[in-house]
């Protein structure tokens, strides 16, 4: 329980120690692989929450939909269109239900735990 938000701060603090410039080609594809890193986190959490996470779903979910997004920014680059726009809608909503469904369920169980 507490490795992943040992590992967290971690990653946070040394965020904070050292700059890290992205070239401005990559930022695209580094906004995405962010996006697809939030969307997968968040949903490997509600499938804990749900008592259905399974790893292999987990990795492949962050694998593959990256890879997907970054072909869509690459596809869009190569014909001058924006296309990377679609998969940044796609997480951001993925994201939001996540988000929704998340904080629903553990005020469901605060309540539930309360009474």
């Amino acid at each position: 329980m507490w490795l992943p938000i040992i590992g967290l701060a971690l990653g946070i603090a040394l965020g904070f120690l050292f700059s890290v410039e992205i070239p401005l080609g990559y930022v695209k594809y580094t906004a995405i692989a962010i996006l697809a890193a939030i969307d997968t986190t968040l949903g490997g959490l509600r499938a804990q929450l749900e008592d259905r996470f399974d790893l292999m779903i987990f990795l492949s979910g962050f694998v593959v939909n990256a890879s997907f997004a970054a072909l869509l920014a690459g596809i869009g680059d190569l014909l001058g269109l924006d296309i990377y726009l679609g998969a940044v809608i796609a997480f951001s909503i993925r994201i939001f239900d996540n988000i929704g469904f998340i904080r629903r369920d553990l005020i469901a169980r605060h309540m539930k735990g309360g009474r």
